[in-house]
């Protein structure tokens, strides 16, 4: 069984290993947050809880099949809560990181295309 701190170097280098991802580190109240250009799609609070940020249909659906939780502060921008205590935790958390990070990233993508 892994370790807390086993668990957060695992997920934090899974994130890390999606195409054009950043990491900062103390970015406001986040202790690790990420981005994909400059939109930060996800960050976590202490070792394993996971603020990830959704279109609103996603989140909806997302919550509605008991997924993920409500977040606390900024369920209107399309956040939604994880938490990963365990080795069962971090795939679950992962599908919802790989869906949040391509939509960003193809928002980015079309910004780009716009702007050219």
């Amino acid at each position: 069984m892994k370790s807390r701190d086993e668990l957060h170097q695992e997920l934090r280098q899974t994130i890390l290993s999606l195409p054009d991802v950043t990491e900062r580190q103390n970015a406001g109240i986040h202790e690790d947050a990420f981005f994909v250009g400059r939109t930060m799609f996800m960050h976590i609070h202490g070792h394993g809880h996971c603020d990830i940020r959704l279109p609103k249909s996603d989140q909806a659906r997302i919550l509605a099949e008991g997924k993920a939780r409500p977040h606390r502060w900024a369920p209107e921008a399309g956040y939604v809560t994880l938490i990963v205590d365990d080795e069962a935790d971090l795939q679950p958390a992962m599908d919802l990181i790989r869906m949040s990070h391509h939509y960003f990233a193809d928002k980015q993508s079309v910004l780009r295309t716009e702007h050219q």
